[in-house]
């Protein structure tokens, strides 16, 4: 059990970090090269990097966290606050690889350089638009992420005291 809990901790962590890395990936990209261009391409990579491992970080977290739940005695829950929160991030995160990026690739591949149009053009307002729905929807994914970590380490520790109190209890009564 304690391997199935550090696996689904670490599935949790390491998405946690990679989205807590990728705005400053973002920021040095568009600092540090020569265009905006080049950079936005950048950025798209790693974005779509970003979402592969964040589907697949979500996917194991539930999976370990649904074994967790159901081999500990009498504390079998389906569903916790937790699962609702990765349940949101994963869903979150392929409505922007799955339609958000698409769009903008499909935008890109219409207009070129994007940075290259006027404000004033409908692409470049689309694109835009969709820039600033992609922000939000990831930042939505690193909030609910905070609070999916905050509810898990609220359950594995009342599990833990649980497991304790049991364990205490038994050692008194022998």
């Amino acid at each position: 059990m304690n391997f199935v809990r550090f696996v689904m901790l670490l599935a949790l962590t390491v998405w946690l970090g990679a989205l807590t890395f990728f705005p400053i990936v973002a920021q040095t990209s568009f600092s540090v090269l020569p265009s905006s261009h080049l950079a936005g391409l950048v950025v798209r990579a790693s974005l779509i990097k970003l979402h592969w491992m964040g589907l697949g970080c979500g996917s194991v977290f539930l999976l370990c966290s649904w074994i967790n739940n159901h081999l500990q005695p009498g504390r079998t829950r389906t569903f916790t606050l937790s699962h609702i929160a990765i349940a949101l991030m994963v869903t979150l995160t392929a409505i922007s690889q799955f339609t958000v990026i698409p769009r903008m690739d499909s935008l890109r591949g219409q207009a070129g350089e994007i940075a290259a149009l006027p404000v004033s053009d409908p692409i470049r307002a689309q694109f835009d638009s969709l820039h600033v729905w992609s922000t939000r929807i990831e930042f939505l994914v690193l909030l609910l992420g905070l609070m999916a970590l905050y509810f898990t380490s609220r359950r594995l520790v009342s599990t833990s005291r649980v497991i304790n109190e049991k364990s205490f209890n038994l050692n008194t009564t022998a």
